[in-house]
């Protein structure tokens, strides 16, 4: 599906860039041609204007090349051919340039052409393309010229085609390679710039598809646990009060549990969709961790295990920790003071802390520890619970972090007790994330786990 979908967008990226490559490269054609077209004009009325002023006019006498004029009152006028053409006729050879010379009544008196071309003679001085064969075309401008109202001649003026149509193939060879070119390095480039594209779709529908099926299973024993109860207690005629409580009991217990796992789901799906904005607030951390602990501790109790919790104020010139002069000893009280949602701090430390509870042995240890830290010259709020649990496996840690994950060779040890649905540590992360923090584990297995908390300290604690 991906990969039919990659071909499509690189296909597309291809297609939509060599119409415009064709369409850049048909204006680039046209313009250079109608370009040298226009230079060619050009060049073929700076002809017809320096052959018109080179004309040497006569007035009318006896002789075989003389130009007449029917019909007008006063002295006819000729145009002495060999005056007036001896010197340009070398001059227009060099520039591939042809005259013809035509009389008033249309007849041929003087050219350059070794042959006589079979043209009809009209009036054209904006130009026009004219076929004499297959392969020979040439450019003309043809003029009429007179003095006052007496016409002297027509004179025609031809340049070769081929000074159009040479650079012109070229041009569209040129345009022709590097369109194909560019294309062929669009479409690689396209279908890599797909590829990138297409990875974050792949991604995100490989978890969707993960989340499906880890949610699914989740879910699916509760159920199933939950309606055997029920069948077993609807299909005993005769039912027993202690065995109908018990089953009671066990439903009771599974429907927490899946009320927790949807809680946690719906929590995770609010927090990346931004329906619920965070509700930031001056809070003192030492005392919301105090908080959270005080409610963990009938656990650690119950399990013989010893919590302990330790805010370190800032040193007097320490090196690792935001500095205070003995005159801000006093304002150490706000030390510990940050922006946060408060019922999502709680959330993440009471499922750290209890994290820590749960995968920790009889008659262990939970220590978490609040001190001031500094990094990249920020003020950080570091957060450490350590536990003296199973611990993860290397290879797990780059994954702990995953909706659903537990590693279960280290994790589900018959000392950690029943495992919770995966999604404690996800929620953690988006937690810490949300309150532009980082959060760390490092754990080596049998030997415990130390996570990490840094969360930014209010920069105006005493701001409200």
């Amino acid at each position: 599906m991906f990969q039919a979908t990659r071909r499509r967008l690189a296909l597309w990226y291809t297609a939509v860039t060599a119409v415009l490559l064709l369409l850049f490269a048909s204006g680039v054609y046209f313009y250079v041609r109608s370009t040298l077209v226009e230079r060619v004009d050009d060049t073929l009325n700076h002809v017809v204007e320096i052959v018109q002023r080179s004309l040497v006019i006569e007035a009318h006498g006896d002789g075989d090349r003389v130009l007449s004029a029917v019909g007008f009152s006063g002295p006819l006028l000729q145009v002495n051919l060999e005056a007036s053409f001896r010197d340009n006729s070398e001059a227009v050879e060099d520039d591939h340039i042809d005259l013809e010379w035509f009389s008033p009544t249309g007849e041929l008196l003087w050219s350059t052409f070794s042959e006589s071309l079979t043209l009809p003679l009209h009036v054209n001085p904006d130009g026009e393309t004219v076929y004499l064969s297959k392969d020979q075309l040439l450019r003309q401008i043809t003029q009429r010229i007179q003095r006052g109202n007496q016409v002297l001649g027509y004179l025609r003026v031809s340049h070769p085609w081929f000074e159009v149509t040479k650079p012109s193939r070229q041009l569209i060879i040129d345009l022709s390679v590097g369109a194909s070119l560019m294309v062929l390095a669009v479409a690689t480039i396209g279908w890599l710039l797909s590829g990138l594209a297409i990875a974050p779709v792949r991604e995100s529908y490989q978890q969707l598809k993960q989340f499906t099926a880890d949610a699914s299973h989740e879910l699916r024993n509760p159920i199933a646990v939950i309606q055997t109860n029920v069948q077993v207690a609807l299909s005993d005629p005769e039912p027993d009060v202690h065995l109908q409580q018990s089953q009671l009991q066990v439903i009771e217990r599974l429907t927490r549990r899946l009320g927790r796992l949807v809680d946690d789901l719906l929590f995770l799906a609010r927090q990346e969709s931004g329906m619920t904005p965070m509700q930031p607030e001056m809070i003192a951390l030492d005392s919301l961790l105090a908080e959270v602990i005080e409610e963990q501790q009938a656990i650690a109790m119950d399990k013989a295990i010893t919590l302990c919790y330790q805010a370190i104020p800032p040193a007097l010139g320490s090196a690792t920790q935001p500095h205070l002069t003995p005159g801000d000893q006093d304002k150490s009280v706000d030390a510990f003071k940050m922006m946060g949602d408060p019922d999502q701090l709680v959330r993440l430390f009471t499922n750290l802390i209890s994290n820590a509870l749960q995968y920790t042995p009889r008659e262990g240890s939970v220590d978490i520890e609040l001190r001031l830290t500094k990094q990249h010259g920020h003020v950080y709020l570091q957060v450490e619970v350590r536990d003296t649990g199973v611990g993860i496996p290397a290879d797990a840690l780059p994954s702990v972090f995953d909706r659903f994950y537990r590693a279960d060779l280290a994790r589900n040890h018959k000392s950690a007790g029943t495992s919770g649905s995966g999604l404690g540590l996800a929620i953690a992360k988006v937690i810490v994330e949300n309150h532009r923090g980082h959060i760390q584990i490092a754990s080596l297995p049998n030997q415990g786990v130390t996570v990490s908390v840094m969360l930014p300290k209010a920069s105006n604690p005493t701001a409200r």
